[in-house]
């Protein structure tokens, strides 16, 4: 029976990277909706978040697996803007646009997906080989 504690550390390792995965795919796109959001300098205006990733041990299954250890604001300079006629915009005519590349986001994207992806068919396969141990052990 240790091969179906070993096909269960799979299933929850593989589980906890699809829980960390779909945060990670929560804070993209609320990054990706404020890429247009205007702030006046000095003011609050939104910045990027930033996930980041660590591991865990499982205490049943001694299985490393991941959480999000940390979601921050990525420190890079905000966007300035010369837009001297916007109602937001400060003495100097610029106003504060995120520090959002729709780009890195949208790769960002395509890699949690895939590896939520990845992830789903591991548990896929875990349970068809858990079937088949099953199946072995009836006969």
């Amino acid at each position: 029976m240790a091969d179906l504690d070993n096909l269960s550390a799979i299933a929850r390792t593989a589980g906890s990277a699809l829980k960390a995965q779909g945060e990670r795919l929560r804070v993209i796109s609320e990054n990706i909706a404020n890429a247009d959001t205007i702030g006046t300098p000095g003011d609050n205006t939104y910045r990027r978040k930033v996930v980041t990733f660590g591991e865990i041990v499982d205490r049943e299954t001694g299985a490393n697996m991941v959480a999000i250890t940390s979601v921050s604001k990525d420190p890079a300079p905000l966007r300035l803007q010369y837009e001297p006629s916007h109602p937001l915009s400060n003495e100097e005519g610029y106003i504060e646009r995120p520090n959002i590349e729709p780009l890195v986001e949208m790769a960002n994207m395509r890699e949690a997906a895939r590896s939520y992806e990845a992830n789903l068919n591991m548990i896929a396969t875990g349970r068809e080989m858990r079937r088949l141990t099953l199946d072995m052990l009836d006969k």
